[in-house]
């Protein structure tokens, strides 16, 4: 029988491993960023054209690389990070495996430039999907510069399992921001499509944050300090009431690394324990450094995750730092062991004469009193011999009320006033005087023999959810315009998906135009929002929009108009008059799907008769 193993030839084995490396465009901008950090850079420049499917250009400042480098960089397993295996336990640097400039080279086209600081020219390659095409002599700057092109052209299921531009694109912005807030000391900028998208310039931890996501930001940060022997903590938390529904701004470092941890992220949560809601989480940048020889990080293939040697210490001592930095700051109440409490004596106020302690007594107090004695308060039991008889009619009133219920005369029909739209059967009718709000969240109303229960919030969010499908469909929406326009400031990530949505979002009545890179102007608002506090809306707005998206995986435009909604909607808590609630049911029961929401979370809960009897075992 003939041999059936063989070897994989270079190409075919190095596509199978980019597999692992480079997921996605964003996987190779975070790859080539780190290897210009490692190259000593002090300025770097990323610039991507179509979400990084057509270019991904790293230029940077570093210490670049000889011609005989150059070659040899594109080598599977070539690296000068490391040279022993003994080196893994020390690491020092972001990459290590030598696998990064391969398996980009795989799966496109490929173009270097580089040169030395003492070199007189610089050397330029090109490759294209593992075989090498040219190398010359060229005159560049000093450093290097990386061009990927036409990622996976030679693997076109891997091209076609990509997602949108913006999708991609914000994949990217992710990455670049996970470099560029640890490495403040370097400068950075970012180009999409020609246009700049950051441009940060070198400065403290704090101003880095603050350049990324606005000016209001520094008003947020919390600082956090702590050092011990087993890790040093730096970075900032920020204030509780400034917490998210998403997990967006969250951003652990291990020695200047991102990392994902849970678990960690767990003891940040515990230590703004009776702080937030269950639904909230807070916003940190948060940088550990521990010992290399104490961590290992060779266990993923994107090196996004770190095996602590003691997991449990970090735990305790993070979340011990974070609960102290928040009650410095005030924040949350503290508690001082210190202070004895039993010697708490009031300080005698200047040229004030100590008073003696008086002594107070009840004039008509005696103890020899007969009728004091007598209103001595007794303990008999109580007389419970006529007890029962508090039941007797329970079983005879229950079942006049059920015959009540069951057998309504017709002329009490008649005299209901009827709320709900004539194209409903007449199981949807209700009574006006049947309409109850409970704890200012749910709406009682009975149909007929069913007994429904509405959340009222969820409610007005599914009317407003095809309200504003509608102005979707139709292209316009209604509009009141602004008797003094308001100015709202946005992250960068924020502007973003507001000028990918800004059509859309005129649909619905917002006029806007933009007046910076991340400064907008609001001239008119969709009549829904006309009595609501626009700039909390309008961040919650876009904050609602990214969970529809990527909670609930909703499409583009119902995600837009469930978040639309959601911000909208009055939330619960509020108290309702009987007008209200009765226009609110009558407009729920007139969709086209009253019972849930487009996510699937229910919004009417029925109870009939049966299932009242069964409840109380009859």
């Amino acid at each position: 029988m003939a041999d059936i193993i063989q070897l994989l030839p270079d190409n075919v084995a190095n596509q199978i491993a980019a597999g692992e490396v480079v997921q996605r465009p964003a996987s190779a901008v975070k790859e080539l960023m780190e290897n210009a950090i490692d190259a000593g850079a002090t300025n770097i420049c990323l610039s991507i054209k179509d979400a990084g499917k057509t270019l991904i250009q790293v230029i940077d400042n570093g210490s670049g690389m000889s011609e005989t480098d150059a070659r040899l960089s594109f080598e599977r397993h070539a690296t000068s990070k490391i040279k022993v295996a003994d080196d893994l336990f020390c690491l020092n640097t972001k990459g290590f495996r030598g696998e990064a400039l391969a398996s980009i080279a795989a799966i496109a086209q490929v173009e270097l430039k580089t040169r030395k600081q003492d070199a007189e020219l610089g050397s330029q390659l090109i490759i294209e999907g593992s075989e090498f095409k040219s190398q010359e002599a060229c005159s560049c700057a000093v450093g290097s510069s990386i061009s990927v092109k036409n990622l996976f052209f030679n693997v076109p299921a891997r091209r076609n399992f990509l997602k949108s531009n913006s999708v991609e694109t914000k994949h990217i912005m992710d990455e670049f921001l996970r470099v560029a807030l640890v490495h403040h000391d370097i400068a950075f900028s970012m180009y999409n499509d020609g246009n700049e998208v950051f441009n940060l310039s070198t400065g403290s931890a704090r101003q880095r944050i603050v350049a990324v996501y606005g000016d209001k930001y520094n008003t947020k940060l919390v600082p956090l300090t702590e050092q011990t022997d087993i890790v040093t903590i730096d970075g900032f938390v920020t204030k509780p009431e400034f917490a998210k529904k998403t997990r967006g701004e969250q951003y652990f470092f291990v020695n200047n690394r991102f990392i994902k941890s849970a678990y960690l992220n767990h003891a940040v949560q515990n230590a703004f324990d009776q702080l937030l809601n269950k639904d909230q989480f807070p916003s940190y940048f948060i940088n550990l450094y521990v010992d290399p020889s104490k961590i290992d990080i060779n266990i993923h293939p994107t090196k996004t995750e770190i095996k602590f040697e003691d997991e449990r210490s970090i735990y305790a001592i993070l979340r011990t730092a974070i609960k102290q930095a928040l009650g410095k700051n005030n924040i949350s109440p503290t508690l001082d062991f210190e202070q004895e409490k039993s010697f708490d004596i009031p300080l005698a106020r200047y040229k004030e004469a100590a008073k003696m302690p008086t002594i107070r007594v009840n004039p008509n107090f005696n103890p020899f009193d007969k009728e004091r004695e007598n209103s001595k308060p007794t303990f008999e039991k109580p007389n419970t011999k006529n007890w029962d008889s508090l039941f007797n009619d329970f079983e005879k009133d229950t079942q006049i009320i059920l015959d009540a219920n069951n057998g309504t005369s017709a002329s009490e029909k008649n005299n209901e006033s009827q709320t709900f739209s004539p194209n409903w059967d007449e199981e949807t009718q209700v009574s006006k005087t049947t309409v109850l709000q409970i704890h200012q969240k749910f709406i009682l109303t009975q149909l007929n023999q069913n007994y429904f229960f509405i959340d009222q919030q969820r409610a007005h969010e599914r009317v407003l959810f095809e309200q504003f499908s509608s102005h979707l469909e139709q292209g316009k929406g209604n509009s009141q315009q602004l008797l003094f326009p308001e100015t709202i400031d946005l992250s960068n990530a924020d502007a973003e998906v507001l000028n990918e949505m800004a059509e859309d979002i005129k649909k619905m009545g917002f006029q806007f135009d933009a007046i910076g890179r991340t400064s907008f102007v609001i001239n008119g608002v969709p009549t829904e929002f006309a009595n609501q506090n626009l700039l909390a809306t309008f961040e919650q707005f876009i904050e609602q929009f990214k969970i529809q998206q990527s909670t609930f995986k909703l499409v583009h435009l119902e995600a837009l108009a469930m978040a639309m909604a959601k911000s909208a909607a009055k939330k619960n808590g509020q108290a309702l008059s009987e007008s209200e609630m009765l226009s609110l049911v009558e407009q729920l029961f007139a969709c086209q799907m009253p019972y849930h929401l487009p996510n699937g979370k229910p919004i009417i809960i029925t109870l009939n008769i049966d299932d009242l009897n069964h409840q109380f075992q009859y």
